[in-house]
C-alpha cells in the first residue's frame, strides 16, 4: 500500500535518475570533447620541443632574424588558447557534477524527513513496476560518488598543466585517458535500464 510518505519519495526518485540520465549524457558529450584538445596540447608542446632543438640559425632560415621568436609566440597563444578551452569545458563537467550532488542531496533531504513514515519493509520492498526505495538511493550515491571523483580527479590534472611544462603536456592526453572509468558508467547506464520503467509510470 502506498502511502504520501511513498508516492513523495518515489517522485523525487524519478526525478533524480531522469535528471542522471540527462547529465549522463551531458557528462560523455563534454568528455569526448576535451580529448581532441588535449591531444591538441601534446601536439603543441612537440612542437614547442622541437623548435628549441633547431638552431635556426644554422639553416637557411637564418634570413629571417624574428622567425624563431614569432613561432614561440604562436605555439605560445595556440597552447594559451586549448587550455583556454579546456577550462571551458570543465565548467560544464562541474555543472553536471553540481546538478547530480543537488538532485542525490535532496532525495537523501527528503527520505530523512519522512523516515517516521517509511518502514524499514517498505524501504526494502521491491515490484514488477518499481527498485526498492533502499536500492534506488544507493544507485544515486554510487553515481553521484563517481562524478564527484571523476571532476575531482581531472581538475586537478588540469591545474598541473603549465604552457611552459613541455613534458606535462605531452603526457596530458594519456593521463586523461587513463581517468575514464568505464565499469562505472556501465553500472550507471544499468542503473539507468533497471529504473527505465519505474520512471517512466506516474
Amino acid at each position: 500500500m502506498s502511502t504520501p510518505a511513498l508516492t513523495s519519495l518515489h517522485r523525487a526518485l524519478r526525478k533524480s535518475f531522469q535528471a542522471l540520465e540527462n547529465n549522463q549524457k551531458v557528462w560523455r558529450s563534454v568528455s569526448a570533447d576535451c580529448s581532441p584538445l588535449l591531444v591538441s596540447l601534446g601536439n603543441l608542446a612537440e612542437q614547442s620541443r622541437a623548435l628549441s632543438n633547431v638552431h635556426i640559425s644554422n639553416t637557411p632560415l637564418r634570413d629571417f632574424p624574428d622567425l624563431e621568436e614569432r613561432l614561440r609566440f604562436k605555439l605560445s597563444h595556440a597552447t594559451d588558447t586549448v587550455l583556454g578551452k579546456l577550462h571551458e569545458k570543465m565548467s560544464s563537467l562541474q555543472s553536471v557534477r553540481d546538478s547530480i550532488s543537488n538532485q542525490v542531496s535532496a532525495v537523501f533531504q527528503l527520505y530523512e524527513q519522512n523516515t517516521d513514515s517509511l518502514d524499514l519493509l517498505t524501504v526494502i520492498e521491491r515490484s514488477a513496476a518499481a527498485p526498492s526505495v533502499s536500492d534506488m538511493l544507493e544507485w544515486l550515491q554510487d553515481a553521484e560518488r563517481h562524478y564527484r571523483q571523476q571532476f575531482l580527479q581531472r581538475k586537478t590534472l588540469l591545474l598541473t598543466l603549465r604552457p611552459d611544462d613541455l613534458s606535462c603536456l605531452e603526457s596530458a592526453p594519456e593521463r586523461w585517458k587513463s581517468l575514464e572509468c568505464p565499469s562505472a558508467e556501465d553500472r550507471i547506464t544499468d542503473t539507468l535500464h533497471n529504473v527505465s520503467f519505474f520512471t517512466e509510470t506516474q
